[in-house]
């Protein structure tokens, strides 16, 4: 009798095929396919894609899974959280409007859990492992950092998932970042973030969905890999995500939203079969050592123009690409520096800490940790992530930490990241900023941003200019 064959095992799967695969409802021939949402975040921009639906005559399809956030436009500084301008107070009220009429859940901007939508989502436990999330803000990959798919869409795929809770996608390749061995004190996430991308370039993983994995990954926070996961986009990925492990349940463990009791349990279990198998494959590959990574700040007006804190501002001339000589021409004239010059030379007008990148409690714990006893240069503005982590700062007395040491102390919101709610950086003025994106005015018609992580910020506060932050942690724990 001839020996019965044994069923193929089944191929090794990544992370991304893994949370891909299991929400496909359908595939055309062109290879698009048709992704069931699991959450929708939206913001004040989301008017367009409402004024599509009421075109329509349509409804929001399913209103449970569509969370609303007052962040982009909302005051910092006023009283009472009012907005004198009637534009932006209209768009705030609309998109109150917007979802009370659809029976969506919404963090306005006077619920006490209000915040950036990419620190309130992890907060509340919307933010959960293997689902798909999507925002019409490209830092959405930042929900990544729970081994979720998550990405940002536009005006009209918004609407198509108000009115579907689908979305057509192709399909990305898949990359891998590993990080391997232990950080240096005085380097975090943010400087791991920057030298990849200095490294790979802005688009050096663009059409791929990067996981980020290693030693040095997993020992991240979750408000780490928050921040990696957030400028996943700024290397031109579609997202960035990293596996579940048990950080990641002790995170979410009790979140209000997350499941409860017996549930999360079963969950955990479910979760806990979400990393990459061994030996799935990946379309490319790179590898970091930890200890090569130094604080890191950028020179010009692309993330991957970033160096060590230590480095010196490149020169075109020196540069044998014609194409990218020029890119560092037009940036050193933007910037108003020179080439060669020590990055530890150049003086700042001011910092700001916050952003969906680098305002959770971690964050402005490190930022605390060097201005304790220290009084600030310049001048800045802490503005937290959510009005709970204002709460719980204030209650550690981190807030008076950055009063004392003469920064500004605000409520909640995208604030300077994005120069469109009244906090401004003034035109030709230079700032040491926490934020994502360095591009030409994005703090504002004529800002020059330098980004780097909240302890780097805050030793620049300190100084007056961009310095090496490690020297000002020593005898500090």
């Amino acid at each position: 009798m001839p020996a019965r064959s044994m069923p193929a095992s089944p191929a090794p799967r990544a992370l991304f095929d893994k949370v891909w695969d299991a929400h496909v409802v359908l595939t055309r021939e062109d290879g698009q396919s048709l992704l069931w949402i699991d959450r929708h975040f939206f913001h004040e921009g989301s008017h367009h894609a409402f004024a599509q639906l009421r075109a329509r005559g349509a409804r929001v399809a399913r209103p449970e899974l569509n969370i609303g956030v007052a962040d982009h436009y909302v005051p910092t500084r006023t009283p009472g959280r009012s907005i004198p301008d009637a534009g932006i107070a209209g768009m705030v009220a609309g998109l109150e409007s917007n979802a009370a009429q659809h029976g969506t859940r919404l963090f306005g901007l006077h619920d006490p859990r209000q915040g950036i939508v990419h620190v309130v989502g992890p907060e509340q436990g919307l933010t959960l492992p293997g689902l798909t999330i999507v925002c019409g803000d490209s830092h959405t990959s930042t929900h990544g950092a729970f081994g979720a798919l998550a990405f940002g869409i536009g005006a009209s795929e918004v609407a198509h998932v108000l009115m579907t809770q689908t979305l057509w996608q192709k399909r990305p390749k898949r990359m891998r970042i590993r990080i391997e061995g232990a950080l240096a004190p005085g380097v975090s996430a943010k400087d791991m973030a920057l030298s990849i991308i200095a490294r790979i370039g802005a688009d050096g993983a663009q059409g791929h969905a990067v996981e980020y994995a290693g030693s040095a990954v997993r020992g991240l926070s979750m408000e780490g890999r928050l921040t990696l996961c957030n400028l996943a986009i700024e290397s031109g990925a579609r997202c960035g995500m990293v596996a579940p492990d048990e950080t990641t349940l002790a995170f979410l463990r009790g979140r209000p939203f997350a499941p409860q009791g017996s549930a999360f349990d079963s969950a955990a279990e479910a979760w806990m079969a979400l990393p990459s198998d061994p030996g799935a494959s990946f379309d490319r590959e790179e590898v970091l050592m930890g200890a090569e990574i130094a604080p890191t700040v950028t020179w010009g007006v692309s993330p991957e123009d970033a160096l060590p804190v230590t480095g010196r501002i490149p020169d075109p001339a020196a540069t044998a690409d014609a194409a990218r000589a020029a890119q560092i021409r037009d940036a050193l004239d933007y910037m108003g520096l020179r080439p060669g010059q020590a990055l530890a030379e150049i003086a700042v007008d001011r910092v700001f800490i916050g952003s969906c990148t680098n305002s959770r409690i971690e964050d402005l714990r490190a930022a605390a940790a060097v201005l304790a006893g220290r009084r600030a240069k310049v001048p800045g503005l802490v503005s937290p992530g959510s009005s709970l982590v204002k709460q719980q700062a204030e209650q550690e007395g981190l807030d008076r930490i950055f009063r004392a040491a003469g920064l500004d102390w605000v409520d909640a919101g995208c604030s300077m990241c994005v120069g469109m709610n009244g906090d401004l950086v003034p035109a030709g003025e230079r700032c040491a900023s926490t934020t994502n994106r360095n591009f030409k005015g994005r703090q504002g018609k004529g800002a020059r941003t330098h980004l780097m992580s909240p302890a780097m910020a805050a030793a620049a506060a300190v100084t007056g200019h961009i310095t090496d932050v490690r020297p000002l942690l020593e005898g500090r724990g």
